[in-house]
């Protein structure tokens, strides 16, 4: 079961046990987890994990097998207009006509979206220096994402979905594009969730997490309060789980220490407390590979036992 850290504040999207069987396979199961109104969420998970299936199902592209999603208090259905209405979705290939100009798409985009805003369209296009002439096959990637951007944005949908948007963009059309979408919801009341590899690039824009692997939730929550709530700990090798202060998700023994991240408990003592223990705090990179090299559960209850180890790397490979 994934460990959640939910603060109390409006829930933008919510999934309840949501899951998408795919003939026998499960590409998504038992997945639960809540976004707060304002924020902006990372979507983080090896390519396979069921990342594009969530999305699409939050977004009313792909109905659920099982459970539901609502946003803003609202049960999506797949297909409906009023689902679509709710959230603007951005494609990882951002799709649009080649032959098109971006004055075409704006048209295209006024006539399927009764809340279509043209002037914040086309005023993102001049600041942008994107002309409304010209063909969307004469445009750069990084033109074309931020096209694709600007038609989720006028939109005016509450909740913007992101699937890879910067996956095929170089460095500087990359930060742009990140740089606009949290200008924009820092300045609005829109609600974002951007599913990126990037993993330096969502800790510099997010301030909300979900980590998802093998088709489950592993992690959910405020970042910050996740970063703060778990520890890297250096300890001697023989060092049993039971003695170490908080449940263990990943650790790696190597020569004769071993480097653990726990997710702290308040009530146990503390790894200062232990000579020859060594505490750091955790990075958010450190912190969503350990989730991501943490078996998945097999069943849909938390497992009391400490998490297993596996193979994959250790944590001196983690970034520090």
């Amino acid at each position: 079961m994934a460990e959640h850290d939910a603060g109390g504040s409006v829930q933008a999207l919510r999934t309840e046990r949501l899951g998408r069987r795919y003939g026998r396979a499960w590409g998504l199961r038992d997945c639960t987890f809540e976004v707060p109104a304002g924020a902006v969420a990372a979507l983080v998970g090896p390519n396979g994990a069921g990342k594009t299936t969530l999305l699409e199902m939050i977004t009313g592209l792909l109905k659920p097998t099982e459970g539901q999603v609502s946003v803003f208090g609202q049960t999506s259905r797949a297909g409906t207009a009023a689902t679509l209405a709710r959230v603007g979705y951005v494609a990882q290939d951002h799709p649009l006509y080649r032959d098109f100009t971006v004055a075409d798409m704006f048209r295209l985009g006024r006539a399927m979206n009764p809340g279509w805003d043209q002037q914040l369209a086309a005023g993102r296009m001049d600041t942008l220096d994107i002309p409304l002439k010209r063909r969307v096959k004469a445009l750069s990637g990084g033109q074309r994402a931020q096209v694709a951007l600007t038609m989720a944005l006028a939109k005016r949908a509450p909740l913007l979905v992101l699937d890879e948007p910067i996956a095929s963009l170089d460095p500087v059309a990359r930060a742009e594009l990140m740089r606009d979408v949290t200008a924009v919801a820092a300045g609005t009341a829109l609600t974002v969730l951007i599913s990126s590899h990037v993993v330096a690039e969502l800790e510099r824009f997010c301030d909300w997490l979900i980590v998802l692997s093998r088709g489950h939730v592993q992690l959910a929550g405020p970042a910050a309060g996740l970063l703060a709530a778990h520890r890297l700990l250096t300890v001697p090798r023989d060092t049993p789980d039971a003695e170490l202060p908080g449940r263990v998700i990943y650790r790696d023994d190597d020569g004769g220490h071993s480097g653990v991240l726990v997710r702290a408990d308040p009530a146990r003592p503390t790894a200062q407390e232990h000579p020859g223990w060594q505490a750091d705090p955790v990075s958010f990179e450190q912190l969503v590979m350990a989730y991501l090299q943490r078996p998945a559960p097999l069943t849909t209850q938390d497992d009391p036992a400490p998490a297993a180890q596996r193979p994959g790397p250790n944590m001196k490979e983690l970034p520090r």
